[in-house]
């Protein structure tokens, strides 16, 4: 076959620019990109050779090489992996093969005005299995010469990073593998010095377990031992730090690391990470983790269905078991009983270090920059996984009326009110608009604490979990919000409330004007400051799960809202007093017949809710203004 030229994707295209044309402070990463992308593949042929042994025959001891030629400038970066063929050079190395591709250009994007602004962050570097093309911030032609186990003709693919490479038959393959030359740009010989590459290999990829050879005499430069097989006592922070790197291809710290031993029935060691920040996978639809499993220090697969609960998908790391058989196929770890429970002691485990964190008073800020990363993601495990549900419900964290602070389902109990029983709490997107839904005026009025709920799945977990504590969960738009009970620790503070039969007249003509737009009018207890508000019965759906679930076409009919009126705000008490003096006859019982439609229509705009008729609405509206002038 001749040599075929073909065009990047366009994302691609776009990342090459960013990187060719960027002073990125540590290029040196381009290295430990490719030495972690030559151990994956050493990794895979591992696995494959499992039950096709033909595949190593004759050379069966994986290492990875680098070869500087001064005299080329070129450095080399080989292994005796699993190689590609064709369809999987133009595949790997000309797409971003990886879902959530428009998080990434959007994060693109926002590293590239960083840049402008003269800020230096190699951060997406490894995600989205963008490593390779970190060779070209080194590189002005990057050639990959490879052969996959088993095949018998090799490929050779290359590029200058500028739009476009070339793929074609190459006699000049390894036997096994892949070779990647880089043709060094000037002014980066310090990569052609053999000491240089030894510290980087050193810094960077000590803990690969495939041995990376430098030089001409193929000088060992990393340990090349599994690092979660050695003592913790014998791993620094930085050989951590690295590890992660290598394993969650991010630049990011790690916010916990957790590194130990399962004995007893089942034997497997762990050593899982926390990110600092937040994936960009995260919330994907497929939920996938990227915990590696090994078995017996080989790989088998990344993100195996059933060892990492889809709620502690952040988690990086691996985990190596000694009981699984060595042969164990992808398909079979889907049922394996071990698999099931290894996944449960790896929960207890991540969610007990998690608690031990959440209770150190110290660590209080630390903890809550973690829950502001995956808080969200922690929560589906409350509907998800009853097992875990006491030590989910302990670390979570919401914002509340009682504060700026995150607060803890354990201090919102130690503040409850005498005569309070509930938690209360309300549901919506955006903290600082439920802050000021009126609502919350008679729960401000007699000091009781509201939380802020403002995660999706919060209105998922609240339909599973009824209680903490013998305290049920009450959302202060359902018509369950009872306040009567309570009492304010300030009593002057409450505003004096009028009698209920002052506005009756009044309630009884709105309900008959009002008919099935409503299910109920009736006086309000939670309304201090604000004439009227919508709450929905005490056995339907909250207010904010039924809009979402409509807006994305998850429920065709809303049910009807309780209209509640605030019997001490001026303009019901005016209403009410036409209503007592006039009833519901003559130019006075429309004009309060178009104030009861204005009346809802008023509650439904503060509940942000479209108007069914904003034409009547602004009719009335007129009327009522053109009366006030008279």
């Amino acid at each position: 076959m001749s040599e075929e030229k073909l065009s990047f994707q366009a994302e691609v295209s776009r990342l090459l620019d960013i990187v060719a044309h960027s002073l990125y402070s540590e290029k040196e990463v381009f290295l430990r990109e490719l030495i972690s992308n030559a151990s994956d593949a050493c990794d895979k042929l591992r696995y494959a050779s499992l039950t096709q042994p033909d595949l190593t025959a004759g050379d069966a001891n994986f290492r990875i090489t680098l070869t500087p030629d001064t005299t080329a400038r070129t450095l080399t970066i080989a292994d005796n992996g699993i190689g590609m063929n064709r369809e999987e050079l133009v595949e790997n190395l000309g797409t971003i093969a990886r879902s959530g591709t428009a998080n990434f250009m959007a994060a693109l994007s926002q590293k590239a005005e960083a840049e402008k602004a003269g800020e230096k962050d190699v951060s997406l570097i490894g995600q989205f299995g963008v490593g390779f093309y970190s060779a070209f911030m080194v590189a002005g032609e990057v050639e990959v010469f490879s052969r996959k186990a088993g095949d018998s003709q090799g490929w050779r693919w290359a590029s200058d990073g500028k739009g476009s490479f070339t793929v074609g038959e190459s006699d000049d393959a390894p036997a096994r593998g892949s070779r990647i030359v880089l043709h060094l740009r000037d002014g980066e010989d310090d990569y052609l010095q053999t000491y240089r590459l030894q510290s980087i290999v050193k810094k960077y990829s000590d803990h690969i377990s495939i041995p990376v050879l430098v030089g001409d005499d193929e000088k060992p430069a990393n340990a090349a031992s599994a690092l979660w097989t050695r003592s913790k006592s014998d791993i620094t922070a930085e050989q951590y730090k690295e590890f992660y790197h290598h394993v969650s291809h991010a630049f990011d710290e790690p916010w916990l690391t957790l590194h130990w031993r399962a004995e007893g029935v089942l034997e497997y060691t762990n050593l899982l990470f926390i990110p600092e920040s937040k994936p960009f996978d995260l919330f994907e639809p497929e939920r996938k983790h990227r915990v590696k499993l090994y078995v017996r220090r080989v790989f088998i697969t990344e993100g195996p269905e059933g060892l990492i609960p889809a709620y502690l998908r952040f988690l990086r790391g691996v985990v190596d078991s000694e009981d699984l058989p060595l042969n164990v196929s992808r398909e079979m770890l889907q049922h394996n009983p071990m698999l099931a429970k290894m996944r449960t002691g790896i929960a207890k485990r991540v969610l007990g270090d998690l608690a031990r964190k959440a209770d150190d008073a110290e660590a209080k800020a630390d903890y809550a920059r973690f829950w502001e990363n995956f808080g969200a993601v922690l929560k589906e495990g409350l509907y998800e996984e009853r097992e875990q549900r006491d030590t989910l419900l302990k670390l979570l964290r919401a914002y509340s009326t009682h504060g700026d602070e995150l607060v803890s389902l354990e201090d919102y109990v130690g503040r409850m009110k005498p005569g309070q029983d509930a938690i209360y709490y309300i549901t919506g997107e955006d903290k600082a608009a439920l802050a000021r839904s009126p609502h919350l005026e008679g729960f401000r009025a007699k000091g009781v604490e509201v939380l802020f709920l403002t995660d999706a799945v919060d209105e998922f977990w609240l339909q599973s979990v009824t209680q903490y504590k013998d305290h049920a969960f009450k959302s202060v738009t359902r018509g369950g919000a009872d306040l009567a009970n309570v009492t304010a620790e300030d009593k002057a503070e409450e505003t004096p409330k009028a009698p209920e039969d002052s506005v009756a007249d009044l309630v009884a003509l709105a309900k008959l004007t009002l008919g099935d737009a409503v299910k109920d009018v009736r006086t309000s207890e939670r309304l201090r400051e604000s004439a009227v508000c919508l709450v929905a019965d005490e056995g339907d759906m909250d207010i904010h799960l039924e809009r979402m679930l409509k807006a994305h076409r998850r429920l065709d009919e809303t049910s009807k809202r309780i209209l509640e009126v605030n019997p001490g705000h001026p303009l019901i008490r005016r209403l009410a007093e036409l209503a007592k003096a006039n009833g519901a006859g003559g130019a006075q019982g429309e004009a309060l017949a178009d104030a009861a439609w204005l009346l809802l229509d008023q509650a439904r705009i503060l509940e942000g809710e479209a108007l069914p008729d904003p034409v009547a609405f602004g009719r009335r509206l007129a009327t009522f203004v053109e009366k006030g002038l008279a």
